[in-house]
């Protein structure tokens, strides 16, 4: 398979309500849409790189960057065979693991498609259906109550509420006693350090499904320290950009949980061997979410399938942040399930009309 032509857009949608975290409020979300072309058949990823870099050392400028100028040459010089050899392609170039997901995530649905084939299935996966979870990011306690009430009302099962040293104890307190059987994984987005074990110890009295990145990206090591004293999981995420960081936390005993992300991982080969590792070896597994558009929630619903993800994942209905996605029929969590479909490829349209309406930047590439 020789790619014939890669299309970017860059494409900006505002939220329907603030994403609160520890280190950023998103009022509004960019994201590249890649598109690759080949065959008669087209194929979609998405590039979730932040406007700065809060989450990774990636923005969406510098992807759009290392896209243009690196990733699709290279790819448009190569014969393809599977999804995996971009993977392999791309191994020369350090990082960079949002802009490489973006690409390769084209590619696997273009090969999907071209195998006439659903996503879901082409990546190996066997449920037809996955639990899903949500995020409260609210400002204060009464608004991140009535996300819980409403989320429960919805089906989910498990809820995610983000944390620091300063916020989410008494909130999470609230929901609990509010709604005694729904999990709560709280996330801390590297908002703690050692210091602050003390506080940590406090929340480890919760009866948490998992406490998410409570240290910073770069302690694996420290997070040992703090998994060594904890009943509740430690669950990884910024820390986690390759297979070989996992086989690091899983011989450090730094965790018992790991939030997968296909852009983190820089894409959909080495999320898999992430999975397939964790399974092995007796780590539990989800998948996270980015604030995403509809292409990229079509592939962690397809990702969710695999055998290992048991824990519900961050997989929301898309009128959950936007009021029209770029996919057609938009993605809907029902009863706190999401369904996939034996459509090929993501399983998904593209809405081109409200793509055109959010583009702020667009190029088209070929070899010639």
């Amino acid at each position: 398979m020789r790619i014939e032509q890669v299309s970017l857009r860059l494409l900006k949608m505002k939220l329907k309500q603030p994403f609160v975290t520890a280190l950023e409020t998103v009022n509004e979300r960019k994201i590249i849409l890649v598109e690759v072309k080949a065959e008669g058949e087209t194929g979609y990823g998405e590039c979730l790189a932040f406007e700065t870099p809060w989450y990774t050392e990636e923005t969406i400028e510098s992807a759009y960057t290392i896209l243009s100028s690196l990733l699709i040459p290279r790819l448009l010089r190569s014969t393809i065979e599977h999804p995996r050899d971009v993977h392999q392609l791309f191994q020369s170039i350090k990082g960079n693991q949002m802009a490489k997901a973006s690409i390769e995530m084209a590619v696997w649905d273009l090969y999907a498609k071209l195998q006439k084939l659903p996503l879901w299935r082409v990546m190996g996966g066997s449920k037809k259906r996955v639990p899903c979870g949500a995020v409260i990011a609210a400002s204060n306690t009464a608004e991140a109550l009535d996300q819980a009430e409403q989320f429960l009302n919805e089906g989910y099962s498990r809820i995610k509420v983000k944390i620091s040293p300063q916020n989410g104890l008494d909130v999470i307190k609230q929901i609990k006693a509010r709604f005694p059987l729904l999990d709560i994984l709280a996330d801390a987005n590297s908002s703690f350090t050692l210091d602050d074990i003390p506080i940590l110890k406090e929340f480890d009295t919760l009866g948490l499904l998992m406490i998410e990145q409570p240290l910073d990206a770069c302690d694996i090591v420290q997070h040992r320290h703090i998994q060594a004293i904890m009943n509740t999981p430690i669950c990884l995420d910024e820390s986690i950009s390759s297979l070989l960081d996992v086989k690091s936390a899983w011989e450090l005993n730094s965790c018992n949980v790991i939030n997968i992300k296909i852009s983190r991982l820089g894409g959909v080969t080495e999320a898999i061997n992430v999975h397939d590792y964790c399974v092995k070896n007796g780590l539990e597994v989800w998948c996270g979410g980015m604030i995403e558009f509809g292409v990229s929630r079509a592939f962690n619903l397809a990702l969710s399938t695999l055998d290992g993800f048991t824990i519900p994942g961050d997989i929301v209905s898309s009128s959950r942040y936007w009021e029209e996605d770029i996919v057609l029929p938009e993605i809907v969590v029902e009863n706190g399930w999401a369904e996939v479909t034996e459509q090929p490829g993501i399983g998904y349209e593209i809405n081109l009309n409200r793509v055109q309406e959010i583009t702020i930047r667009e190029n088209v590439y070929t070899l010639d």
